[in-house]
């Protein structure tokens, strides 16, 4: 019996002690720190650029409406393809951005 742990095989994994709401706040802070860094570039660039940060949790239905919103030509969308299986199976943002909107949508990838 001596395997040298103490306690249930739960106790030995790390979990996270953040609550919702600070996660809430951890990662709206982490999208503020990356759109700084396209605020600079665009502004370097002398690209017009308005900043809107939303949270959802369907993320291309913001998407959507805020192009519906801005009334915007065209979306321009990074696919990254970092989903694996579940972008398989439930099918990634930028595809639902493709299957539900009627603005263009320029992917990059």
């Amino acid at each position: 019996m001596g395997s040298g742990f103490v306690g249930t095989p739960a106790a030995a994994i790390a979990y996270p002690v953040d609550t919702p709401e600070q996660y809430a706040l951890d990662v709206k802070a982490a999208a503020a720190k990356n759109l700084d860094v396209v605020r600079a570039e665009a502004s370097k660039a002398g690209v017009p650029f308005d900043l809107i940060l939303r949270s959802n949790e369907h993320p291309y239905e913001k998407i959507i409406k805020a192009a519906q919103d801005f009334m915007c030509d065209v979306i321009f969308q990074a696919s990254h393809g970092r989903r694996c299986m579940s972008a398989i199976l439930l099918g990634s943002e930028t595809q639902k951005v493709l299957t539900h909107c009627k603005i263009p949508v320029l992917v990059s990838r």
